[in-house]
């Protein structure tokens, strides 16, 4: 494993993967502690921060361009756009299950299956993880 790829990448393709990580951990720490606490509250924003700052570098991200600018992964931006102030409108309405239901959906789908086309062949952080590829 080497961080060469993504420090060699540009401070934008930085950003993105460095706030995508972020947010992983910082899920991790939100599932496994109390919910509803001032420290859950803080986590979360700092979350919503963190996934924000990934869905608005993911739009001058444009390595594969398949219409204009964009590719089939800009969709999940726009969904994972939606999902977040759908889940923090839920929680501020006092809509618990809506909320959390948001949340977990994101961090698994936006976080957790984006995983796999990063991994891809080709990208960078398929490069950190596993070397250059051939």
């Amino acid at each position: 494993m080497s961080f060469a790829p993504l420090i060699e990448s540009g401070w934008l393709i930085t950003l993105h993967a460095s706030t995508a990580l972020m947010s992983l951990v910082l899920g991790v720490l939100m599932f496994a502690r109390p919910k509803g606490t001032l420290a859950h509250r803080t986590l979360g924003y700092v979350w919503i921060a963190a996934m924000a700052t990934v869905v608005l570098s993911s739009l001058f991200i444009n390595q594969i361009r398949l219409w204009g600018p964009f590719s089939p992964i800009h969709l999940l931006t726009v969904v994972t756009a939606v999902g977040l102030f759908l889940g923090w409108r839920a929680a501020r309405m006092g809509r618990v299950k809506n909320h959390r239901l948001s949340m977990i959906m994101l961090w698994f789908g936006a976080l957790g299956l984006n995983i796999w086309f990063t991994l891809l062949p080709g990208r960078v952080m398929h490069d950190v993880v596993f070397g250059p590829s051939g």
